[in-house]
């Protein structure tokens, strides 16, 4: 005796309904949206951003975000 085989929509549907219930709405769709397909040429975009920087000079920037954060 097998289980009937539910539709990709049945499923995702009960799927989404239990994360409802253990997660509440806000943590299920934060869960959710790791999973949404971005837009765009990340590479592309980034070569592009970075052309005239060193490693050295974004991370000093990082570090500098990071001092700015922890001491105001």
């Amino acid at each position: 005796m097998s289980a009937p085989i539910k539709t990709l929509a049945e499923l995702s549907f009960e799927a989404q309904d239990a994360l409802y219930e253990r997660l509440g709405v806000a943590d299920t769709v934060r869960y959710l949206n790791q999973f949404r397909h971005g837009s765009g040429n990340y590479t592309k975009e980034r070569e592009e951003r970075y052309t005239d920087e060193s490693v050295e000079d974004v991370v000093s920037r990082i570090e500098a975000q990071r001092a700015k954060k922890q001491f105001g």
